[in-house]
């Protein structure tokens, strides 16, 4: 069983930055795939970035390449989303997702990921 727990939401203006973290307990960390979604009032929740178990592998959706950057520090058990030149579009709840696959694979579906987090607020004003 793993449990995960983000922080670092808040209110921003456009423009601005915003470090999002996840620390994840149980399980290896070293080995699980992780990911960020996020959810907006009335929208489906999307893929946003995910990350393999080294950190070696990352991807990003679209519509936050080179604004967005997901990194984890295994030593701590923790995954980061660094999300600069935030845009009032970006406004939603944003969730961490872990998918202890014991591959070195990243993962866009949120379908796949087992354990979530309770999600972290984060809204961008124009």
């Amino acid at each position: 069983q793993v449990q995960l727990v983000e922080s670092g939401g808040g209110l921003v203006q456009a423009g601005g930055s915003l470090r999002l973290s996840c620390a994840a307990s149980g399980g290896t960390f070293s080995s699980t795939t992780m990911g960020w979604f996020r959810q907006a009032p009335g929208k489906e929740r999307e893929f946003v970035a995910t990350i393999s178990g080294s950190g070696l592998s990352t991807y990003l959706a679209d519509s936050v390449k080179g604004r967005f950057t997901i990194s984890r520090d295994n030593a701590k058990n923790t995954q980061y989303l660094q999300m600069n030149s935030l845009k009032p579009e970006d406004t939603a709840v944003y969730y961490c997702a872990a998918h202890p696959s014991g591959r070195e694979i990243t993962l866009s579906q949120s379908r796949l990921y087992p354990y979530w987090g309770q999600g972290t607020q984060v809204t961008v004003s124009s």
